[in-house]
């Protein structure tokens, strides 16, 4: 048995499912299985593949009729015999280091379900400001506590950029297949299950940025489906047996949020706002006041929902100010 099981699925990859397979065989960490699976491929990446298994017994090619990402992974996850299992994609470079500090990290901390690393994104002729802002701020996160503190914020781990636990992922039932994101989704159900999670203070994987790249196309990975699911997964967890909230930010993102949440059953009873032009209004049947009445929300839970660049520092400041405690009094949510 292997120490570590590096999952790759891959389809209609050949331009680049090569050198992100020989970033895994050449990793210091040697002890080590490459499971690949084709899901479907039209071009050469099926034959790539069984090339690469006849030179180096450690790759295992496993064919898939073309199901996607999570039937994917499952498929192949049955062929990983380790108690570690890495994620990689087919068309990002892992850093020669990156499995032997991620299984060094779990083996120091038996609490911790998965850990993940730093990212750097590339090429740079191609990178927009939302992802250079993504980046930014997962590459801040690398204790447990701060990746908490920000779960519901946006997904704290890369998901090409992870090891996990076997154990923990198979009690979680392994990736869900959905309208949602199934990265998104193990992450907040592996922390729901008592998990913690964390991230390698290294910068551990080159992460391929591309405009055809499904979190751009895909409606699974769209905006709405992100709340859905945080609402879907703070309704069974931070919120569980409330029927009422308090949402900072009345704008598009804050609405959207009081719809979702609304679905799982949770009304929003008040927004709190900074645009004069909202306050005093009423907004989805809830009251609009300024965020100098903000102690008018205390026996609500709080959830930050303001979604401009900056804006979050700027509320954690303004709450902290009036004696609110984050995640015992409030939680930013984007």
């Amino acid at each position: 048995m292997p120490r570590v099981a590096v999952l790759m699925p891959a389809r209609d990859a050949a331009a680049t499912v090569r050198a992100a397979a020989v970033s895994i065989l050449r990793q210091s960490e040697r002890d080590l299985a490459l499971v690949c699976v084709d899901d479907g491929s039209r071009d050469g990446t099926a034959e790539i593949l069984e090339r690469l298994a006849a030179r180096d017994r450690r790759v295992v090619v496993v064919r898939g009729p073309g199901e996607g990402i999570a039937g994917a992974l499952n498929r192949g996850l049955a062929a990983c015999d380790a108690e570690l299992v890495a994620r990689m994609d087919a068309d990002d470079v892992a850093h020669p280091a990156r499995l032997a500090l991620q299984r060094v990290a779990l083996e120091a901390d038996p609490s911790l379900a998965a850990t993940g690393s730093r990212v750097r994104l590339f090429p740079r002729r191609i990178l927009r400001p939302g992802m250079l802002r993504y980046a930014a701020w997962l590459n801040g996160l690398t204790t447990p506590d701060e990746l908490h503190r920000d779960l519901f914020v946006e997904a704290p781990l890369v998901h090409p950029a992870t090891t996990i636990r076997r154990a923990a992922l198979a009690a979680a039932g392994g990736w869900r297949d959905g309208d949602f994101p199934e990265d998104y989704d193990l992450w907040l159900r592996l922390h729901a299950a008592g998990g913690r999670l964390a991230n390698v203070p290294r910068t551990l994987l080159a992460w391929r940025e591309a405009p055809a790249r499904a979190t751009r196309t895909d409606p699974r990975y769209a905006l709405a489906r992100h709340v859905a699911l945080k609402c879907h997964h703070l309704a069974r967890g931070p919120l569980a047996g409330r029927r009422e909230v308090a949402v900072w930010g009345a704008g598009e993102t804050g609405k959207t949020f009081a719809d979702a949440l609304l679905r799982e059953g949770v009304r929003v009873a008040l927004f709190v706002e900074v645009d004069r032009n909202k306050i005093g209004r009423q907004i989805r049947g809830a009251p609009v006041i300024g965020y100098g009445e903000v102690a008018r929300a205390r026996g609500l839970p709080l959830l930050v929902a303001v979604g401009a660049p900056g804006a979050r520092a700027l509320i954690r400041t303004e709450l902290e100010r009036a004696g609110f405690e984050e995640l015992a009094d409030y939680r930013c949510v984007c």
